[in-house]
């Protein structure tokens, strides 16, 4: 098990939040998710072989967001 933190720009709200915990966990591989919207951060525990990072930030990017 693997923890990566992902920068996100563009969530603003509860709402947003919840899209990109929502989004992340439907990954294969993803086991946790925890989003501070204050920091922009998204720290996410995954089987790196099952969800890659390029997989994470696909999934956060399908939402609308931007990756740093």
């Amino acid at each position: 098990m693997e923890k990566t933190t992902l920068q996100v720009s563009g969530m603003t709200c509860g709402h947003c939040e919840k899209a990109v915990k929502t989004a992340l966990l439907s990954v294969k591989g993803v086991s946790e998710v925890n989003v501070s919207l204050k920091d922009g951060k998204v720290e996410v525990g995954h089987d790196s072989n099952k969800a890659p990072i390029t997989k994470l930030k696909e999934a956060v990017e399908d939402q609308g967001y931007d990756v740093e």
